[in-house]
């Protein structure tokens, strides 16, 4: 019970990150955001729309998912979308740091959520269904 309350905790706080820069992302491609930003960059829609709009469906869809499903192989579901999500975070924080070398603390805060998700989904999973 506390596991998956903290994961909607979690979830909320990354559907705040993702709403923003989804906004941001808008922003950008109206041409209202002033100097570099990591929404302007290619990896900011790594997967052909914008990272943030994944998020806004992945947060909830999650938070929802962690109370609904019991099954075991409904938990390997939701324990693969949390690896998926986790691995996504480690290509755009390599990127954040590397390649983009932008300041980014929604980025990193969505990155921080992701990892702290896979950890506790991987915990439920480990559970007694």
């Amino acid at each position: 019970m506390i596991a998956r309350s903290v994961i909607a905790v979690l979830c909320g706080v990354g559907l705040y990150t993702a709403l923003f820069m989804l906004n941001k992302d808008r922003r950008a491609a109206r041409g209202e955001v002033r100097g570099p930003s990591v929404v302007k960059t290619p990896r900011a829609h790594l997967y052909g729309v914008p990272n943030a709009l994944l998020g806004v469906i992945y947060y909830p869809a999650l938070a929802l998912a962690v109370w609904l499903l019991h099954a075991r192989w409904e938990m390997a579901i939701v324990l693969l979308a949390a690896l998926f999500a986790a691995a996504t975070s480690a290509v755009l924080a390599y990127s954040l740091l590397f390649i983009t070398r932008r300041e980014c603390p929604f980025c990193w805060t969505a990155h921080a959520v992701n990892w702290s998700l896979l950890v506790l989904c991987a915990w439920l999973f480990g559970q007694p269904a």
